[in-house]
């Protein structure tokens, strides 16, 4: 097997956040570089990023570097702001993962827990998060698919529910829960003959944070995080909660769930319509 050019590419999440090492952070991509046989590894992933931001910023320096080997996870920070339009995510992955596919770098891609259930906001709040997350989860899943990604399921109540994977902040993993991606990655491209070395180490170095560690930077610096993350969303999302509790009390929140699957389905058909020979 030969060695491989592994690039990095996304947000907080890839960037490391939660892992730190020394005055800086590791994360899950770093991990895992060794273990695959990475001989050289690129991380371009940067904080709060969306997918706008990998698309015009991230992937035209990946390119450059020639990856045999590239991850795209990104999502969260799009349903976090007022400009959410899930067709307009849908476009520019599939253009991301098109562009890896083209230059012959494996894929791999991840579906990801919505911010308001890890943040235990009230449910009138949490359920429109939850639901965009969902649909940037649903179109991750097809056009993993399309594409051949190596896809891993990163939205399940497991993964959700252990707090000892997760950091103080409760939105990005510790090291135990970097150290885990790390290795369920690296189990589904030895899969596919794609991973050279021994997996990833599951077991951390640092202990993890604390529920009074937690619940500190909560009433402290995850509220600061909060406001910075929903500036731009907050008037809007009062306005997606009082329409949320508006169809609770008149128990017609089907349809909300239902405009989503319909919001879903027409991002990915007009994905399809425009591959089709003569489209415009």
């Amino acid at each position: 097997m030969k060695p491989l050019r592994f690039v990095a590419m996304g947000d907080s999440l890839t960037e490391g956040i939660g892992d730190p090492v020394g005055e800086g952070w590791r994360g899950w991509a770093a991990l895992l570089a060794p273990s695959c046989g990475a001989v050289e590894f690129h991380n371009l992933a940067v904080s709060g990023s969306q997918s706008a931001d990998v698309l015009d910023r991230q992937l035209p320096e990946a390119l450059k570097l020639r990856p045999d080997l590239v991850s795209v996870i990104v999502g969260v920070n799009d349903t976090l702001r007022c400009t959410f339009d899930i067709r307009a995510v849908a476009a520019r992955l599939d253009e991301v993962y098109a562009a890896a596919a083209r230059h012959g770098a494996h894929l791999l891609t991840a579906c990801l827990p919505d911010p308001g259930a890890m943040l235990g906001l009230p449910s009138a709040l949490a359920r429109p998060l939850a639901r965009r997350q969902r649909a940037v989860n649903a179109v991750v899943h097809a056009l993993s698919e399309r594409y051949g990604a190596v896809h891993l399921h990163l939205a399940e109540d497991e993964w959700v529910t252990d707090r000892t994977l997760w950091s103080a902040d409760r939105l990005h993993p510790g090291e135990r829960g970097h150290r885990l991606v790390a290795a369920r990655f690296h189990a589904l491209l030895a899969a596919r003959g794609l991973a050279a070395g021994s997996p990833p180490s599951c077991e951390p170095q640092l202990p993890s944070p604390t529920r009074s560690a937690s619940l500190l930077w909560l009433a402290t610096a995850g509220t600061g995080w909060v406001a910075r993350r929903c500036t731009d969303l907050l008037p809007q999302l009062l306005t997606l909660a009082a329409d949320e509790v508006r169809h609770q009390v008149r128990g017609s929140s089907a349809r909300l769930d239902l405009s989503a699957t319909h919001a879903v389905t027409a991002a990915l058909a007009a994905l399809s319509a425009a591959e089709q020979p003569g489209a415009a």
